[in-house]
């Protein structure tokens, strides 16, 4: 019998059928991304797999090749549903079957409360409402793909320093006006085959064993049917997660639900089999709906593959460019001509790097890759115009990875690595003779549970490979580690990141700061380059703890030529002197920004700023592109005549990029969140990191544009603002009066967009719903209640768009009866192409208030 026969099982007779032991077993995982099989009822084990831009499989070390998608922050610029629907039918489903997985961890939709926080590039916008309906844009077609989307972190996870701990307190209002509402829009439109808890806590309680969320709201209001899964260690005990609604802990690696944890806590009275069973048979449903949606995984060999077609790497670049924004564009300077350009200065820290996502879960190998300098130099090149190129000034965090620059002794791109056991599972000595070897063609080798089998619990791995360069150079090395590890260079000790180690937040905050060293290179020599690593950590200063890392052991060893950084700024600044146009291609990369922690700073890296600037007065004809998943700060703004913003856009990037800067792709895509002038502007300022184990969102109802908008604060770059290479116009608003009926309502506005440039462009009309001034309670000036996006329309043409508005357009949480409000009243309608390009207004009448729950 196949394992996608579970389709036409009857649940409640398997259920009824399960042995204790069993059902404990169903509601924690196996491994990192497997559920437990019963073979004895013919219960398969179903695979889950990250994440938030692609599939990236079992293996954070030497994993599948697969495709990178630009981030969630990219994907809500485009404020187009129907592409991003298309993303998770064609893309992501499609990449999960070729990995083996039926469930994706995905997507995230928290809010950007403050952009430095870590994982801010993974979820979608500031703004709930346009999260809420991309996210349900993105399940909905990850899952009329057949594979399960699981909706993430729920809830209010907006930071991630201290996150397993902190606490957030979060008025009513706001928990259900903004850090709920993605997640009950994407419940509405989208059914989420399974959600996925937060590690922090929720005004008093871990979210994972929280009954007002788990229980009161996704399921009794909601009406969730589905499964709820914790993040990885995102469980904390047995009977609070078992009694509260949490369906399954993940991963099974040193977990909680045990059969003996669990038998003490049914010994102790503190759960019951029933319960068990409960939690049980939501997982089993789920195992159904993935035996339905794609059976031929379940039937499958579980082997990962890679299949890359023209047709999925045209859909990648026109996805990713359609997410670019155009933020400034001063006397038109672009597009650029390449039949007008005789010499281009590429210049920038990002322009050659490898800069594709942010880091952590998101992070995956990817199957191919264009910078922004190949994207870029490929246009130019039929052409012949001539490319230079300058680093300017650094923008990592951590030395640059070495898989591109080391080789094997036959030739290979990378390293051979020799596994090692040692004499028993608590010594510290190696076995001479290896248990496997292995070639390895990445240097950021986060290993997790991909080891041999059979290896000890301690083990040590050795890496050795060649290095060669051009000309002699002081050359700096950097080795982080989770566990400890030694640097040798042709046999000369250059880091030791072993005897005694320094803290740090790599490798999911379990490794190391990166150690440095300096070795001369000789040009045209090889050199050996080996690593020794272990998987127990060395002592550092105030924790002499020397830990097993049996669950996130990781070496990273990454080097550059030392470099002057003046002689550096100098050699770009000369190129761009005589440049007929310059291109800056600066931001942040998975360092910087990253699950794990956050950033301390808007700023951009080093002396980014300070090269932009000299750029600019050595040749007015820069044009900047930055890099980042979320808001940085900009200087130089006032100086450059052209900006162009890039997120991370995955596999494609430079190809993307170099669509927009020379308009084969008109840009249309719009900010996911306000770009601030200052750090000091940001809603959350004061009150974004944890006091005393807790997080006061003291904001409250004030996040992101709607703060600027109330404190009356100018924004660098406003919420929805993004130009074009055309112009448009609004015209002829016409709302309708609201139908009420059912507990429901429904009204239209709609609008006239004309084309009134020169070239054909697509756009974003945005509407903002004003609650009445009669209100007794403050709410937000403006609040996203509707958008539409026309597309390719030609110069001097028009189009009508209606925009719909139902009744979470005018309501808000009532917090005296714990419902939702409409009241009667005066509501004004503004349409615009941004939150700060109001063209056109009108108002509306609700005759009659209501009051609703549920969705």
């Amino acid at each position: 019998m196949p394992p996608s026969d579970f389709k036409n099982a009857n649940i409640d007779e398997i259920v009824e059928k399960l042995t204790t032991e069993e059902a404990i077993n169903l509601i924690a995982g196996v491994g990192f991304w497997h559920t437990h099989k019963v073979e004895r009822l013919g219960i398969p084990a179903v695979k889950v797999s990250d994440g938030p831009n692609g599939i990236r499989g079992n293996h954070f070390f030497m994993g599948t090749p697969a495709k990178c998608l630009p981030s969630a922050t990219a994907l809500g610029a485009t404020f187009d549903p129907e592409l991003v629907k298309t993303v998770g039918l064609k893309l992501i489903a499609e990449e999960a079957k070729l990995r083996a997985a039926s469930i994706v961890l995905a997507p995230t939709c928290n809010i950007q409360r403050n952009p430095l926080g870590g994982r801010s590039f993974e979820s979608f916008s500031e703004d709930p409402f346009l999260s809420g309906i991309i996210a349900a844009a993105y399940v909905n077609g990850v899952q009329s793909g057949g594979i399960g989307s699981t909706i993430k972190h729920f809830a209010a996870n907006d930071k991630e320093n201290e996150r397993f701990g902190y606490d957030s307190i979060v008025s009513p209002r706001a928990l259900r006006e903004i850090y709920l509402m993605p997640f009950m829009l994407a419940q509405k439109y989208a059914n989420p085959w399974a959600y996925m808890t937060a590690y922090n806590k929720l005004n008093g309680l871990h979210c994972s064993e929280n009954p007002t969320l788990l229980r009161d709201i996704l399921r009794k209001e909601w009406k969730f049917d589905g499964m709820v899964m914790s993040d990885w260690f995102g469980t904390y005990d047995v009977a609070g997660g078992v009694n509260a609604g949490l369906d399954l802990e993940m991963p099974g690696t040193n977990k909680w639900r045990t059969l003996e944890y669990a038998g003490r806590s049914l010994q102790a009275k503190k759960i019951t089999v029933r319960t068990i069973k409960e939690r049980a048979k939501n997982v089993l449903n789920l195992v159904q709906k993935c035996a339905q949606g794609a059976p031929e995984i379940l039937d499958g060999d579980g082997e990962e593959r890679t299949l890359e077609s023209e047709e999925d790497k045209e859909l990648m670049r026109k996805v990713a460019a359609e997410s670019i924004v155009l933020m400034k564009n001063t006397n038109n300077l672009l597009p650029l001509n390449p039949k007008s350009l005789k010499k281009v200065a590429i210049v920038g820290g990002n322009a050659k790097a490898f800069v594709v996502s942010g880091g952590g879960s998101a992070a995956l190998k990817t199957s191919y890759f264009v910078s922004p300098f190949q994207g870029i130099s490929d246009v130019l090149a039929g052409d012949n115009v001539e490319v230079t190129y300058a680093e300017g000034a650094r923008t990592f965090m951590n030395l640059p990875t070495l898989e591109n620059e080391l080789y094997t002794a036959d030739g290979r791109k990378g390293w051979i690595g020799t596994w090692h056991s040692h004499t028993s599972d608590d010594s510290m000595e190696p076995i001479e003779e290896p248990i496997a070897d292995r070639y390895i063609d990445e240097t950021r080798m986060f290993i997790s549970t991909s080891t041999p089998p059979g290896i000890t619990k301690r083990w040590t791995l050795r890496v050795k490979g060649f290095l060669k360069v051009e000309r002699s150079t002081k050359f700096e090395f950097g080795l982080t580690t989770a566990g400890r590890a030694k640097l040798y260079v042709d046999g000369n000790l250059v880091i030791d990141n072993w005897t005694r180690q320094r803290r740090g937040d790599s490798f999911f905050g379990t490794g190391t700061v990166e150690e440095t060293g300096v070795y001369d290179l000789v040009g045209g020599n090889e050199h050996e380059v080996y690593v020794e690593y272990l998987n127990v950590r060395g002592p550092a200063d105030g924790d002499e703890d020397e830990q097993l890392m049996d669950s996130n052991p990781g070496v990273r060893l990454g080097g550059a030529p030392v470099q002057d950084p003046e002689e550096a700024m100098a050699e770009a600044v000369a190129l761009a002197k005589g440049a007929d146009v310059v291109i800056a291609v600066v931001g942040l990369n998975a360092d910087w920004e990253t699950e794990g922690y956050d950033r301390t700073t808007l700023a951009l890296p080093g002396r980014t700023d300070e090269l932009i600037s000299k750029l600019v007065q050595t040749n007015p004809k820069t044009v900047v592109v930055t890099q980042s998943g979320s808001a940085i700060t900009l200087p130089w703004i006032d100086e450059v005549p052209a900006l162009v913003h890039a997120w991370y856009l995955g596999n494609p990037t430079g190809a993307s990029i170099a669509d927009v800067l020379f308009g084969k792709h008109n840009p249309s895509g719009k900010l996911s969140l306000t770009f601030p002038k200052r750090e000091e502007d940001v809603p959350s300022f004061g009150h974004f990191h944890t006091e005393a184990g807790r997080i006061r969102y003291a904001e409250d109802l004030y996040v992101g544009y709607k703060h600027y908008q109330h404190r009356n604060i100018t924004p660098l770059f406003a919420f929805g603002h993004g130009l074009s290479y055309t112009t448009f116009s609004l015209s002829n608003l016409n709302i309708s009066k609201p139908t009420v009926a059912d507990g429901e309502l429904s009204a239209t506005a709609t609008v006239t967009v004309k084309n009134t440039g020169n070239v054909v462009g697509s756009q974003v009309v945005q509407l903002y719903v004003t609650l009445p001034k009669t209100s007794l309670l403050t709410h937000p000036e403006l609040q996203l209640k509707a958008f539409g996006k026309v597309k390719d329309l030609a110069p001097g043409q028009e189009q009508e768009v209606t925009l719909r508005l139902d009744k979470y357009a005018v309501s808000y949480w009532g917090e005296t009866l714990d419902t939702w409000v409409v009241e009667r009243g005066s509501y004004g309608v503004s349409v615009g192409f941004a939150s700060d390009a109001i063209a056109l207004r009108g108002t509306f009448e609700v005759e009659k208030g209501f009051e609703w729950n549920g969705l």
